[in-house]
């Protein structure tokens, strides 16, 4: 059918991506750093995109082109909402994480829930951040890779901070055990009475305890 489109000039495109996030239907992609019409029966022919784009790269034409297709328009826009309400925010509250990285001393610490985590177990447990990390600043280390005790590091954050409570997480494997024993160790020579929670990990990401 014969029906109004638009048309994007791509030597008057800069690649900025501005059309492409005006269009409400989909219809325009990024590809190569330039805008293309990539699915004509999802342009509705208002031009929406037209004001948004800085170069005038885009204009209407009449021609030739596929009727305008709203259920296809409203089924991709429903794929797209399903997936952004199944992806999870990231609960990280500071950087950096590392526990050989940390300031002993920082704003962040402030009655603050530490979780002090093997570094593995983020990658398998699946829902980490949100069972694990939300409200809580995340320290993570490896004994075994970094070669260090942790147990220095963790005694000054402690005593030198108004932490909560700190939770601990860590694998089943043997050299997990570090991290546990560095935070017991410093929380005990702390001075402090502090809630501590273990939590243990398996290889295919169960929790054990």
């Amino acid at each position: 059918m014969i029906r109004k489109i638009i048309k994007i000039d791509e030597e008057k495109c800069s690649g900025c991506g501005a059309c492409a996030a005006a269009c409400h239907e989909g219809a325009i992609d990024m590809i190569d750093g330039k805008a293309k019409l990539m699915r004509e029966h999802y342009c509705d022919g208002l031009g929406d995109c037209l004001p948004a784009c800085p170069t005038g790269a885009i204009t209407f034409e009449e021609r030739e082109a596929p009727a305008y297709d709203e259920a296809a328009v409203m089924a991709q826009k429903k794929i797209a909402e399903n997936k952004k309400a199944q992806s999870s925010p990231s609960r990280l509250m500071q950087w950096p994480v590392q526990i050989k990285l940390l300031p002993t001393s920082a704003p962040v610490y402030e009655n603050a829930n530490l979780l002090v985590a093997a570094d593995c177990t983020a990658f398998a447990y699946g829902n980490f951040h949100e069972d694990f990390m939300k409200d809580k600043v995340a320290m993570i280390g490896c004994p075994k890779l970094d070669a260090v005790d942790y147990y220095e590091k963790l005694v000054e954050i402690i005593r030198s901070n108004t932490i909560k409570s700190i939770t601990v997480i860590r694998m089943v494997v043997p050299c997990c055990g570090g991290i546990e024993n560095a935070v017991k160790r410093a929380l005990g020579d702390s001075g402090k009475l502090l809630s501590c929670q273990v939590v243990v990990v398996s290889t295919n990401g169960e929790i054990l305890k």
